[in-house]
């Protein structure tokens, strides 16, 4: 696969997102979504409250030993910490890198049964270009790909496999890193063997799509969704480290790194399999890019109450710890157990 020249800037921050050590912490939720999450923890979902809880989040002591980037939604991007500064201004005072997410959110596909294409690419580029005025280092696209009786259908995995490459190449022309997400969810039928399978096919599609941009794979982070199977039993770390790691052979081998979503599983659960991932022989950095794996606990620590800020960080800091010692081959059950927050 190809890649254009003179591409070093966005390679470079790349290879610093998904570098060893460190993953990425995803805090871009939908208003809608991060609303319902606020008021289920008994938050009084406001934007003064979303504001509160992302500050909570980044400002975690010692983050940056851990978490190498941000991913905020448009609201947050544009929010101000209680001291004044920027969110992005703020993460890159405290060493950590800012990502936006850039698409609008799926909408129907015409000419499928159900599917959905992520929309944005209208004004992207300059939109682009104003997040990286404005402090963004990467972006994120969303993708979303359903497995089920009949579904995904070619036109749906081709139409979304051009919106990934029209995004990833609009972000290397705006001086972005290109967080590409093709996320494969599977319905409650589906097992580990077919979602291999489609996955593996899913991505071929989305790298020649990539590639017909002729982008820089070096400045490229995917971001994947673990295989797991849709119906019980649950499948052990080792399967699904096999099941996930069997998808990848048809990615290029210049790609700066995957992060891994944590897909709705237990924050546990999702860690235990990250770790298992790590036996492979693989030719890029396996790391995290997790959302409610992290913020979860930590929500449910915080409860929107100032005095418990310091508690609903430790909850973050320790699952931070947690994942870096799964991606540095040091994870174990008895690490959960032994380091219980205070």
């Amino acid at each position: 696969m190809s890649g254009r020249p003179g591409m070093s800037e966005p390679a470079s921050a790349a290879a610093a997102l998904a570098g060893p050590g460190r993953g990425i912490l995803a805090a871009d939720e939908s208003l809608r979504t991060v609303s319902a999450r606020l008021a289920a923890a008994g938050v009084a979902p406001t934007a003064a409250n979303r504001r509160a809880y992302r500050e909570m989040l980044v400002t975690t002591p010692g983050l940056a030993a851990g978490i190498s980037g941000v991913i905020l939604g448009e609201e947050a991007f544009r929010q101000r910490l209680r001291d004044g500064r920027s969110f992005p201004a703020a993460l890159a005072d405290l060493g950590l890198m800012t990502g936006i997410r850039a698409d609008a959110g799926a909408g129907p596909l015409a000419g499928t049964r159900g599917e959905t294409i992520t929309e944005g690419l209208d004004g992207l580029l300059p939109r682009l270009r104003g997040y990286a005025g404005l402090g963004a280092r990467f972006a994120l696209w969303r993708a979303v790909l359903r497995i089920g009786p009949g579904i995904p259908s070619p036109l749906a995995i081709r139409a979304n496999a051009h919106a990934l490459g029209r995004f990833t190449s609009a972000c290397q022309d705006a001086g972005l890193v290109a967080l590409a997400e093709p996320a494969v969810l599977a319905d409650g039928s589906c097992s580990l063997g077919r979602r291999e399978a489609v996955t593996s096919m899913i991505l071929l599609v989305v790298m020649n799509g990539l590639d017909d941009y002729d982008v820089d794979f070096g400045g490229i982070v995917l971001r994947l969704t673990m295989v797991l199977p849709g119906r019980a039993p649950l499948a052990t770390p080792a399967e699904v480290a096999e099941a996930t790691i069997g998808t990848l052979s048809g990615l290029p081998a210049a790609l700066a790194g995957i992060g891994f979503s944590s897909g709705g599983q237990q924050p546990e659960r999702a860690t235990g399999n990250l770790a298992a991932m790590q036996h492979a022989l693989c030719l890029w950095p396996l790391t995290f890019a997790f959302g409610r794996g992290l913020t979860g606990p930590a929500l449910a620590a915080w409860r929107g109450e100032p005095l418990r800020v310091p508690a609903g960080q430790r909850v973050l800091a320790r699952r931070v710890s947690m994942n870096v010692a799964a991606v540095e081959g040091r994870y174990t059950a008895d690490l959960e157990r032994d380091l219980l927050p205070a």
